[in-house]
């Protein structure tokens, strides 16, 4: 059997002073990165600028929920036909989220999660009426 070779990574240090990167490439062994560590994705939000909370959360399933009931939420993109079946699992789902928070979550995600289900509610019924 031949012997196994590690396999060097490239590190920059991005922390100031002269704004240079100095790429050095070394191995995990002498870095001291033990294996489950290297493999921990980025975050993908990080250079984003969106900051991912509760109530991004809970907006997002929100915004999916209404384009699954027909909002047209972006006017340059044509609208989806609704599908109301689809549209109630995310409302159920936000309900599920309400029950199992309850009591843990500050008053802002409160009224988040709490004015974003009867929106979301109200226009399902008014739908499901027709």
């Amino acid at each position: 059997m031949a012997a196994e070779q590690e396999q060097g990574f490239v590190v920059r240090d991005r922390r100031g002073g002269s704004g240079t990167d100095h790429p050095s490439t070394t191995s995990p062994a002498a870095s001291g990165i033990q294996p489950h560590e290297q493999a921990t994705p980025a975050d993908p939000h990080q250079g984003s600028g969106i900051p991912v909370t509760f109530s991004s959360f809970v907006i997002s399933l929100g915004s999916s929920s209404l384009m699954l009931m027909g909002e047209q939420l972006d006017p340059q993109q044509p609208p989806m036909p609704p599908n109301l079946p689809q549209a109630k699992d995310i409302i159920d789902l936000l309900s599920v989220l309400e029950e199992k928070t309850k009591g843990n979550l500050t008053t802002e995600e409160q009224a988040v999660l709490r004015d974003m289900l009867y929106a979301l509610r109200m226009k399902y019924v008014s739908l499901a009426a027709k």
